[in-house]
């Protein structure tokens, strides 16, 4: 079966129209006229191997923190939905990733009860019109959504763009070992039965 995703939400601040793949390779369109989170889930998209389409128009003219909150919803939901009952999945994944003088630690545990630690002392600052304290406002939502539990750890860094970005990398390859199918395992990776 397709492990394949696609959620359309409409508000009074934002349209986004959103898909995913996750047995994708790594192929992404993405315009949500905000150019660093562009790259940013381009990078999600490219070391997650989740393929991702995003179409958002949003309120920039307020700012970017309803497009990249939304965005993160629609991708929680598509993850959820495309993860399905979520058997034969890995379950757990993590990612420690250095770049230049920063180093990021992410883990995931696809255990459907929603919730995100963050350890990542991010510094107010505009990478382009992307407030950087906004990585933490998407990855939450995404947590709330799929139904992650998610800890994201920036042990150290002082440059902001290589702070948020090891963050992105770290989550994406963290979230891409944790949804990945295991051939060793078959049915709901919980003593419990279900997830």
């Amino acid at each position: 079966m397709a492990r394949t995703a696609h959620i359309h939400r409409e508000t009074g601040e934002t349209q986004i129209d959103l898909g995913l793949d996750l047995d994708g390779s790594g192929q992404a369109n993405i315009r949500t006229g905000i150019g660093f989170f562009d790259h940013m889930l381009m990078l999600l998209t490219r070391h997650s191997l989740i393929d991702l389409t995003v179409q958002a128009q949003g309120d920039l003219h307020v700012d970017a923190h309803h497009t990249v909150e939304d965005v993160g919803i629609c991708y929680g939901k598509a993850l959820a939905q495309a993860l399905g009952d979520k058997a034969g999945i890995r379950r757990y994944g993590d990612a420690t990733v250095p770049m230049d003088e920063t180093l990021v630690t992410a883990a995931v545990d696809v255990s459907g009860r929603p919730f995100c630690v963050w350890h990542a002392e991010v510094p107010r600052e505009m990478l382009g019109t992307f407030n950087a304290p906004l990585a933490e406002e998407f990855w939450r939502a995404v947590a709330s959504n799929a139904g992650l539990t998610l800890h994201v750890v920036c042990h150290y860094g002082r440059n902001t763009h290589h702070m948020v970005e090891a963050i992105f990398k770290a989550a994406a390859r963290a979230l891409r070992q944790a949804v990945e199918i295991d051939p060793r395992a078959s049915g709901i990776p919980s003593t419990k039965g279900v997830l």
